[in-house]
């Protein structure tokens, strides 16, 4: 399976999960700190963040955690990469410090959105500053989608 073309970038893996869960607020792109079987694994569209997150560590590292980027199959095993180890995420101090502050202070958390190879190649994600859902706001979520859509189709038969 290959990746898909999106605007100059190369769509990789999309966390289509994350806006039912959570309330978007702000999204950040990242940069990734990847090893060499990963990129290429990247490149063949292998990949998944639908249960990952991102974390600042105790170390002071933010990280990527749980995604499964799947071992190259082309290289020999000593050059192997685990597929759901942590990955360093690379941001300016001013974005790490907004971010840093928004989980500790106002309790949101911080979901991957989308992986993917910019006009220039290389791996970046998408992050976004998100707050979780309750029940009743995803019903609400869902019965706007359902009338906007036969909003439209009244709209189509009528016009």
């Amino acid at each position: 399976m290959s990746a898909k073309k999106n605007d100059g970038r190369r769509l990789v893996a999309e966390n289509r999960k994350a806006r039912h869960e959570y309330f978007v607020t702000d999204d950040y792109e990242a940069g990734l700190e990847l090893k060499g079987t990963e990129v290429k694994s990247l490149r063949r569209g292998q990949a998944n963040i639908a249960e990952s997150y991102a974390s600042f560590e105790d170390d002071g590292s933010f990280c990527l955690v749980n995604a499964y980027i799947p071992e190259y199959q082309d290289a020999g095993s000593f050059f192997q990469h685990e597929p759901r180890r942590k990955r360093r995420l690379l941001l300016h101090k001013s974005e790490l410090a907004k971010l840093f502050q928004a989980v500790t202070r106002k309790g949101m958390t911080i979901v991957p959105l989308e992986l993917y190879f910019n006009a220039r190649g290389r791996a970046k994600l998408k992050i976004a500053l998100a707050e979780g859902k309750k029940l009743h706001d995803k019903r609400e979520t869902a019965a706007k989608r359902d009338w906007n859509r036969q909003k439209q189709r009244i709209l189509r038969d009528k016009g």
